[in-house]
């Protein structure tokens, strides 16, 4: 037994001690490849398509990435043209209320002189989705849709946006202002004791209807929120986009979800090797990364508030070391102690019988002004 023992540990010590870096002899070379994403929305709700180039890991190149400058247009076989709008940064929309009986083009006509165009396009009905719900367990709470395939629409896509309100770890009404040389209450614009944040997710969500009975997609996982997630400290909510994706579409962003997962593997495919639907007019043989899908794209807003979770203690390290300090910053030391915004008063000292404070008890801004980490304009589709 004490032979086996000292084997295993002896083994371990020489494949430990002979793990070295993998650096694969490839030379480095332009690899800079038009890259062509978007889903969109035949019924007019504003989509967007991304254009953008790839870069080549092995440079050192920290710039920021490259967006092609173009002429983006959307064609129907039935010869109607739909120009996309150029937001700027390789982003076009497009919001087009559009036949979904007529096959369509996407053309793109670069400021390099290089056009491309994708095959035909079909637009896809994409079915509604059933319902939205949420499960808590153990790891904090999952959320999750139901929806229906049918012989149209067998694949799906989900994408979804999160938006949450938060409160910082010390809430203040007040603030200095130096004209007046005292301490005021703030206003409802200048409120930094309640703030939102949100973000798109780049999380590729992938199913077919087919797998399951009835093509009846049950309780589809959408995102976990971790347990004490500051998301869920307020009020939470999701706006989930369901697409229906053609076979072909599919499997494009089945491909693409395993390497941006496997990211760093050398058996991923190369994001340069992962071909879609659109070509090189000049060169076809010359890769294009990217997909583009036409349909109609359903959504489904969802509110979580945190009294729906309970308990729940969000742990936020932004605010680790936060606390009021104990001492009063008397009237006469306002200016030296709040004129510089980094120190806020935070509680009012009044004395026993009197109307007006003596002085304030303050901390640190990082700790009360959550417009340092997001706004405080609420969103318009914000429901309380």
């Amino acid at each position: 037994m004490n032979r086996l023992v000292v084997l295993i540990l002896l083994c371990v010590a020489l494949v430990s001690g002979c793990r070295e870096p993998f650096e694969p002899d490839i030379k480095a070379a332009d690899l800079t490849v038009l890259v062509v994403e978007g889903y969109l929305d035949t019924e007019g709700l504003p989509s967007q398509l991304k254009l953008s180039y790839t870069r080549n890991i092995q440079l050192d190149d920290f710039s920021l990435p490259s967006y092609p400058s173009a002429e983006v247009y959307l064609e129907s076989a039935s010869g109607m043209d739909y120009p996309l709008t150029d937001l700027g940064g390789g982003v076009y929309e497009f919001a087009y209320d559009i036949p979904e009986n007529d096959d369509y083009t996407l053309r793109i006509i670069a400021n390099d002189g290089k056009t491309y165009t994708s095959e035909l396009i079909k637009p896809i009905l994409t079915p509604e989705i059933i319902d939205v719900g949420f499960e808590k367990n153990e790891n904090g709470v999952e959320v999750y849709l139901t929806t229906k395939g049918d012989q149209n629409a067998d694949d799906f896509l989900w994408t979804y946006e999160e938006t949450y309100a938060f409160r910082p770890k010390i809430s203040s009404s007040y603030r200095y202002d130096s004209e007046q040389e005292d301490v005021v209450i703030r206003s409802l614009d200048e409120r930094t004791n309640l703030c939102y944040r949100g973000e798109v997710s780049s999380d590729l969500i992938l199913e077919t209807s087919s797998r399951f009975e009835d093509q009846f997609v049950f309780r589809q996982s959408i995102t976990q929120i971790p347990q004490n997630d500051e998301r869920l400290s307020v009020r939470y909510s999701i706006l989930i986009s369901q697409k229906a994706l053609d076979k072909k579409a599919s499997e494009f962003w089945e491909i693409l979800r395993k390497n941006t997962n496997d990211l760093g593997s050398i058996f991923s495919p190369l994001p340069s090797n992962i071909r879609g639907n659109i070509k090189n007019d000049q060169d076809p043989t010359l890769p294009v990364v990217g997909y583009v899908s036409l349909g109609t794209v359903k959504q489904e807003r969802y509110f979580i508030d945190v009294s729906e979770v309970v308990p729940w203690r969000a742990e936020v390290p932004e605010y680790y070391g936060c606390y009021i300090e104990p001492d009063t910053v008397l009237m006469e030391k306002y200016g030296q102690a709040f004129a510089s915004g980094s120190f806020v008063p935070v509680v009012a000292i009044i004395p026993e019988g009197a109307f007006n404070p003596i002085g304030f008890q303050g901390a640190e801004r990082r700790c009360t002004d959550c417009t340092l980490r997001g706004t405080n304009v609420k969103p318009d589709f914000w429901e309380d």
